[in-house]
C-alpha cells in the first residue's frame, strides 16, 4: 500500500507543474500587424498573449541575450490594455487594422503613463509630463496598445557631429540586430532595431533628415517618412519645426500605410499641419501590386554611391519595377545646382534647434528642469556621463545663432526650401516626366564605435525630401554580406498614398526582406 501511494504521489507531482504551466507563448517573429490582426479575428490567438510575447522578447533579446537596448522602457500597464482591447472584440468592437496591436515610439514622444520622455538625455530623465502627443492619442483611439519607449541617438542626433548614432546616456548604445558589432544609424535607432527584432510590430520614429529612412534602410525594414505637416509635432521634443514630422517603422508597406492612416491628421496646436485633414485618405486604399504600371520613375543614379554590389541590388529592384509596368528615366546630374543646399539646411536647422527647444522645454508641465538650450549645455558640462563618448558642439553652435528672424535663417530658410523643392524634387520630376524618384537608402551598416563616433560613407537619399519636407519611403531591396540595404521612393508635396503604393507594388514583387541573425560581424 505504501509502494502505491508513493507511485500515485509521484504521479501527481509530475502532471501538477504540467497543469500549472502557462500555454506556451505564440510565435510573432516577422509576422506584421495584419497577420496579428487576422489571427486575433479567428481567435487564433488574442492581445492578451501577443502583449505577453512581445515583452518576453524584449526581456529575452533587448535585456538579456544580445542585448539590443532597442528598449528604453514598457509601460506598466501594456497587459491591461490589452485585456481591455480583447473584451472590446469579444463584445463586437474592433476600431480597426491597428486594435490590440502593441506599438513600440520612440522616446522623444510624450505618452501618458508613469515613464518619461527623455530624448535620450539625463537631463529630462525625470520628464513624465502625463499627456499624450496627439499621433499617440490618435493611435490610442485606433485602438493600438502603446508597449514602451524605444531608444534613440540622444537629442535626436543634434548634439555633436562626432556622435555614435544609437547611442543615449539613457539607453546605452543600441546593437544592430543583423550584426551586433554594427550600427543601427539615424537617431530611430532603437525604433529600426526594434521593429526589425519583432519587439513590437510597428515602431514610430521621428526625422529631420534621414532619421526614420537610415534606421530602416539598415536595419531591413520599411521606414515612412510622411510630407511634413500631414502629422502633428506637438509634444514631441524637437529639432526643427521645418523638417521634423514623425513616421511608422514597419515590417510591411501595408502596415505603414494603416499607421498613416490613422495618425494623419489636423492640430490646432501645430500650425504646419493646417492642410492635414483636407490631404488625408485612407493610404491602404490605394495599395495595389499594379500601383506601378503606366509609371514613370525617375532613377537618381549619381547618389547610388561606387559600390557594384549596391549598384547590382538596385538595378535588379529597377528591373523589377520594369517588369511591373514601370518606365525607368535615368538622372544623371540630380545635384547640379544645389550645391548650396547643405549649408542653407544646416543653418536652418541651428537656429531652429535653438528656438524651438527652448519651446518645448518651457512648455512642460514641471516647473523646474532645462527650459533653454543653454541650460542644456550647462546641465551636460555638469554630468560627466552626458559627455563621456562625444562633445555638444552642435548645441554650442546653435546657441550662439540669432532668432527666427535673423536675416541669416530667413536667408537660409527660403533657400533651403527653394532649392529641395521648386528647384530640387518639383524640377527634376517636370524636366524628366516623372511622378516618382527612386534611390538607394543606404549603405551597409558601419561597425559602431564610440571613441571614434560615426563613419557612415554609403549612398543618402534622404537630403532632398527631408529638406522639401517632401515623402520619402524605404522598402527592403535585399543584402550585402548580411547587411540591409533599402530602395527608397521620393514623391511631391502631399503625394503621400502615391509613394506608399508604389512601394508596396515593388515589395509584393520582390519581397527582398531578411531575417536578423544576431551575429556578431559579417558574412565571410
Amino acid at each position: 500500500m505504501q509502494k502505491i501511494s508513493l507511485l500515485a504521489a509521484s504521479a501527481l507531482l509530475t502532471v501538477a507543474p504540467a497543469l500549472a504551466m502557462p500555454p506556451p507563448l505564440p510565435p510573432v517573429e516577422g509576422k506584421d500587424a495584419a497577420t496579428l490582426q487576422a489571427e486575433m479575428t479567428e481567435r487564433r490567438i488574442n492581445s492578451d498573449v501577443v502583449t505577453a510575447t512581445y515583452l518576453d522578447r524584449i526581456r529575452t533579446l533587448d535585456d538579456n541575450g544580445p542585448k539590443l537596448n532597442a528598449v528604453i522602457a514598457t509601460f506598466p500597464d501594456a497587459t491591461s490594455q490589452a485585456h481591455a482591447l480583447d473584451l472590446e472584440r469579444k463584445a463586437g468592437g474592433v476600431r480597426g487594422p491597428l486594435h490590440a496591436i502593441p506599438i513600440l515610439i520612440k522616446d522623444n514622444i510624450e505618452a501618458k503613463g508613469p515613464v518619461p520622455t527623455t530624448a535620450g538625455s539625463l537631463a529630462l530623465k525625470d520628464n513624465i509630463t502625463n499627456r499624450d502627443a496627439p499621433l499617440v492619442a490618435r493611435l490610442r483611439d485606433a485602438g493600438a496598445i502603446i508597449l514602451g519607449k524605444t531608444n534613440l541617438s540622444e537629442w535626436a542626433n543634434i548634439r555633436s557631429n562626432n556622435s555614435t548614432s544609437g547611442w543615449s546616456a539613457v539607453g546605452g548604445l543600441t546593437k544592430n540586430p543583423h550584426a551586433l558589432d554594427r550600427n543601427t544609424c539615424g537617431s530611430s535607432a532603437g525604433s529600426g532595431a526594434a521593429t526589425a527584432a519583432s519587439l513590437a510590430p510597428i515602431t514610430i520614429g521621428t526625422e529631420t533628415d534621414g532619421s526614420i529612412t537610415c534606421p530602416a534602410g539598415v536595419n531591413g525594414i520599411v521606414g515612412f517618412k510622411p510630407t511634413v505637416g500631414l502629422v502633428s509635432r506637438t509634444h514631441i521634443v524637437p529639432i526643427s519645426h521645418s523638417q521634423d514630422t514623425a513616421g511608422p517603422m514597419t515590417l510591411t508597406v501595408r502596415d505603414a500605410a494603416a499607421v498613416m492612416t490613422v495618425i494623419a491628421g489636423s492640430d490646432p496646436a501645430d500650425p504646419a499641419t493646417a492642410e492635414a485633414d483636407a490631404r488625408k485618405v485612407d493610404y491602404t486604399a490605394a495599395l495595389s501590386p499594379d500601383a506601378l504600371k503606366g509609371k514613370r520613375i525617375g532613377v537618381l543614379r549619381d547618389r547610388i554611391g561606387d559600390r557594384a554590389d549596391i549598384a547590382a541590388l538596385f538595378d535588379a529592384a529597377l528591373k523589377q519595377m520594369t517588369d511591373l509596368g514601370a518606365t525607368v528615366v535615368e538622372i544623371a546630374d540630380s545635384r547640379k545646382g544645389l550645391e548650396e543646399l547643405g549649408a542653407a539646411e544646416f543653418e536652418v536647422l541651428m537656429t531652429e534647434l535653438k528656438a524651438d527647444i527652448a519651446t518645448y522645454l518651457a512648455g512642460l508641465p514641471a516647473k523646474d528642469g532645462p527650459k533653454t538650450l543653454a541650460d542644456l549645455i550647462a546641465f551636460n558640462k555638469a554630468n560627466p556621463e552626458e559627455l563621456k563618448w562625444f562633445d555638444q558642439s552642435l548645441f554650442e553652435l546653435a546657441e550662439s545663432k540669432g532668432g527666427l528672424d535673423s536675416p541669416a535663417y530667413v536667408t537660409a530658410r527660403d533657400k533651403a526650401a527653394r532649392l529641395a523643392g521648386a528647384e530640387g524634387i518639383d524640377r527634376l520630376m517636370k524636366e524628366h516626366d516623372v511622378s516618382l524618384l527612386v534611390g538607394v537608402t543606404n549603405g551597409p551598416a558601419w561597425t559602431s564605435d564610440l571613441v571614434n563616433g560615426d563613419h557612415y560613407t554609403g549612398p543618402s537619399a534622404s537630403q532632398l525630401p527631408a529638406v522639401a519636407g517632401y515623402p520619402h519611403l524605404t522598402v527592403p531591396m535585399g543584402a550585402v554580406q548580411g547587411l540591409p540595404i533599402g530602395v527608397s521612393f521620393i514623391g511631391g508635396k502631399w503625394a503621400d498614398a502615391d509613394v506608399l503604393a508604389a512601394g508596396y507594388a515593388y515589395e509584393q514583387a520582390s519581397r527582398m526582406r531578411v531575417t536578423p541573425t544576431y551575429r556578431v560581424g559579417i558574412d565571410p
